[in-house]
């Protein structure tokens, strides 16, 4: 269960409980309802918070997913912030009902960090990469440098990172998380070569995205 979950479910287990015994007194037909959304809500949110132990795969070429979700876009673009130049971008999109989890795709040192406000455009849109609220976090390792960016969905108005500049992070570490549907681009070097495709469904720190070009 993600630490980032704890107060969403107290909070539904105190208003689930609190109705529930309201509608035991009152036998009240709203009370009754809103108990049951109550415990709706708090199936939901243990549902939504979990965290999963995941089977990192070995190598330092390769490149594990940052996030579970959906490829949505795989495209070559220019990376301002960390790389610099032109790279490879693998968008993917995670629902409500998706691990919201994120973490790290190769070991390094965080070499970038920054925060960006912006809108809260659906996170499926290719401009919420450019103009929705997000993170952006840098990684390299020896003259390999990647950008991890969390980026914010209409439904998710708090993204937790718990990395800063100059933090070593461990391929698949978990690194922060989204609340409640949003959206992580995955910046890499022009000569990586990308394993995954359009629509196919990855898993955050287990599934193989990409393989670095030995130099």
């Amino acid at each position: 269960m993600a630490k980032e979950g704890l107060g969403f479910i107290l909070g539904a287990l105190l208003f689930a409980v609190i109705m529930s015994a309201g509608a035991w007194v009152s036998g009240s037909l709203l009370t009754k309802i809103l108990a049951v959304l109550g415990w709706v809500f708090l199936g939901f949110s243990i549902y939504f918070f979990r965290d999963p132990e995941r089977t990192i795969p070995p190598g330092d070429d390769i490149l594990v997913s940052p996030a579970d979700g959906k490829i949505v876009a795989i495209t070559e673009t220019h990376e301002d912030h960390f790389i610099q130049g032109k790279a490879k971008k693998i968008s993917i999109f995670l629902s409500v009902f998706d691990v919201h989890v994120n973490r790290a795709p190769m070991s390094g040192t965080v070499g970038y960090f920054h925060y960006q406000p912006g809108k809260f455009l659906p996170a499926y849109k290719s401009a919420a990469s450019a103009e929705n609220e997000q993170t952006v976090i840098g990684i390299e390792r020896d003259s390999t440098k990647i950008v991890v960016s969390q980026i914010a969905g209409i439904l998710a108005r708090r993204i937790v990172c718990y990395l800063r500049e100059g933090f070593r992070v461990k391929k698949g570490q978990r690194i922060g998380m989204i609340k409640f549907g949003s959206r992580v681009d995955l910046f890499l070097p022009l000569s990586a070569e990308i394993l995954v495709a359009i629509n196919q469904k990855v898993k955050g720190g287990e599934t193989i995205i990409a393989k670095l070009k030995s130099k």
